[in-house]
């Protein structure tokens, strides 16, 4: 493909995504809005954050005021510098957890559907069906226990957890393609099954896990911060919103003298809930995009 080829490949899906983008709902546009403004903080937050991340003042507890935005917590840390560490924490890791159950859960997906009733399928399947009986929050608080509650475990540990539901609907939407006529053709045609994955299966099946992605992030997410909140998911000096929730419950005793420190504990529990809301918004209008409903 020559040069001028690949311009106009790329300005015609730049056009295809401007005429996505003016034709979503004013939720997605909140949505999106909201995604991008978390990114930016998450990418720079060094950056953007007034102080430290750890960084500890001679002033627990200290009112609002002009140094301090939304005042400091009982170490003296400053939340507003936390929250917006938090953002690169809290959401980085959710986000690599959720690739990483996707890699694991998509991948033995597929392979299941590709090599359906065989004992391939039906070891994982019977697998997964008993991780799945077991409450997901239970079972990594139990394994967070076991082998320490550090990232790593955090990560590895739910993004196992997570895996089996995405095992399930990337089997399921596999299983519908796997019999198609056009995969079929091209075994007859003595296609690698590495090439039949990548050119016929995958294109195919995209769009449901994409929007599978944005609701499985946002349960890793949540999952995530109630671990935190709990004291066995991300560690401090790190910030995290749900850990940052637990730190600074003790000032809503406060707020019949001062409603300003009440407030405090909910600044990061509306982080949360934000993004949350913000993701859904998107996914909603992305799973109406492409079943072919209009808003």
């Amino acid at each position: 493909m020559c040069i001028r080829d690949r311009l106009k490949a790329r300005r015609s899906f730049l056009e295809n995504v401007w005429r996505g983008l003016k034709s979503a709902p004013p939720s997605a546009i909140f949505g999106m809005t909201v995604i991008t403004i978390y990114m930016i903080f998450a990418l720079f937050a060094p950056l953007l954050a007034p102080y430290g991340e750890a960084e500890i003042f001679d002033l627990s507890y200290a009112p609002w005021d002009e140094q301090f935005r939304f005042g400091t917590d009982q170490l003296g840390r400053d939340i507003l510098s936390r929250l917006i560490y938090g953002a690169r924490n809290t959401v980085g890791i959710a986000l690599v957890t959720t690739l990483l159950a996707f890699l694991i859960g998509g991948g033995l997906g597929i392979a299941a559907a590709i090599r359906h009733h065989t004992w391939i399928d039906n070891l994982l399947s019977r697998s997964v069906d008993v991780l799945m009986a077991i409450p997901s929050l239970i079972f990594a608080l139990i394994l967070l226990s076991m082998f320490g509650a550090n990232t790593i475990n955090l990560i590895f540990i739910i993004a196992v957890l997570d895996s089996t539901r995405v095992y399930r609907i990337a089997r399921a939407v596999s299983l519908n393609v796997v019999v198609m006529d056009y995969v079929e053709a091209a075994k007859l045609r003595g296609e690698k099954l590495p090439w039949i994955l990548v050119r016929e299966i995958l294109p195919n099946i995209m769009p449901p896990l994409v929007a599978e992605f944005g609701l499985r992030f946002c349960f890793v997410f949540l999952t995530i911060a109630a671990l935190s909140f709990l004291g066995v998911g991300i560690q401090p000096p790190t910030a995290d919103w749900g850990s940052m929730v637990r730190e600074t419950a003790g000032l809503i005793q406060f707020a019949e003298y001062d409603i300003t420190a009440a407030m405090t504990p909910m600044l990061p529990a509306a982080a949360i809930a934000l993004l949350t809301v913000a993701v859904n918004f998107v996914v909603d209008w992305f799973l109406h995009k492409t079943s072919g409903l209009k808003d």
